[in-house]
């Protein structure tokens, strides 16, 4: 129990120190963070992005962020780029060197390749006389503050206070772009986020698979159609294909008496609820299960309430919207 005691008091101190150096971080910006967002944003290439050991990985993760939210970017090893990767940078390029101490041997190269080519390149160090700093066009000092292991010796404070600055260019970069929701999906059509930024014109049936008929069919080719198209549902439109109703299950039971004598006018439920092609696929699982259905015709209000698809549940559940 003693020792249980003695791993969590350790966590909260170590997540406490960290913390604390974040708020340092932020009160310490200043105008160099913005004039650095400004030659980011200014690259008419890609922005690469290096660091040694622990900087070495978060600048592989600041490159990954920049190049998901719109930021064209990669990530060049110090050592590999004195072995032929300096090839990768260009004029045009921006170079954003991660380095802790400033003076990391493996950076010589890399540094003086940007100077003799011209290519713009920020700093980010934690002392200003660094060789890092006094060399870089733009400079981000990051507070010079003790490592959360107590000893200095584990990059702890420092690579969090590094990677929450990479976090700060990007979102900067990102909102002044304008990148949307739509914008990010691009670069994720996979996994869990990708179902999630979903469209409904993504995964909703189209054309002839969709089950529409006019108000003034018969009950019993709706009937038809209700079975051929197998969603369990048929829309029905007027003269001019937009939607005015659907018929359901609950409908056919409510007219269950007499029920071929009728159209499907006079069975439909009007004015069903409908989704824009163009609205996240989440937002419509949302809607089926506020109104317990399991579609939704998806109707463009730039139509008239024209039918562009038709989205299932089970759509959804198989892109891993959930």
């Amino acid at each position: 129990m003693a020792d249980n005691d003695t791993f969590l008091a350790t966590a909260k101190a170590v997540i406490q120190t960290e913390a604390d150096a974040l708020r340092v971080l932020a009160d310490s910006l200043d105008q160099n963070f913005a004039d650095a967002v400004a030659l980011l944003l200014g690259a008419t290439g890609r922005v690469i992005v290096s660091g040694m050991g622990k900087s070495g990985h978060i600048a592989r993760k600041i490159a990954a962020t920049f190049a998901s939210t719109g930021t064209p970017a990669h990530f060049v090893h110090p050592a590999e780029a004195s072995h032929g990767d300096l090839g990768m940078m260009t004029k045009g390029d921006v170079v954003l060197v991660l380095s802790n101490s400033g003076e990391t041997p493996e950076l010589a190269d890399l540094v003086a390749y940007t100077r003799r080519f011209g290519i713009p390149m920020i700093g980010v160090a934690s002392k200003l006389e660094s060789t890092l700093l006094t060399r870089a066009d733009v400079r981000l000092v990051l507070p010079q503050l003790g490592e959360a292991c107590g000893t200095g010796v584990v990059p702890t404070t420092s690579t969090t206070m590094t990677l929450a600055l990479g976090d700060a260019l990007a979102v900067a970069l990102m909102k002044h772009r304008q990148f949307t929701p739509e914008n990010f999906r691009e670069f994720h059509p996979g996994g869990k986020l990708g179902a999630r930024l979903s469209k409904v014109s993504d995964l909703m049936h189209t054309d002839a698979s969709v089950p529409l008929v006019h108000a003034s069919t018969s009950m019993g080719e709706t009937l038809l159609v209700i079975s051929q198209k197998g969603f369990g549902v048929v829309g029905v439109v007027d003269d001019d294909e937009r939607l005015i109703g659907i018929v359901t299950d609950g409908d056919l039971r409510r007219h269950l008496d007499g029920l071929l004598d009728h159209t499907a006018g006079d069975v439909m439920t009007a004015n069903p609820k409908t989704v824009s092609p163009e609205a996240l696929a989440e937002e419509a699982v949302a809607l089926m299960n506020d109104r317990k259905i399991t579609c939704l015709f998806a109707v463009d209000p730039q139509t008239d309430r024209k039918v562009a698809g038709l989205l299932h549940i089970h759509d959804c559940l198989r892109a891993g919207i959930v």
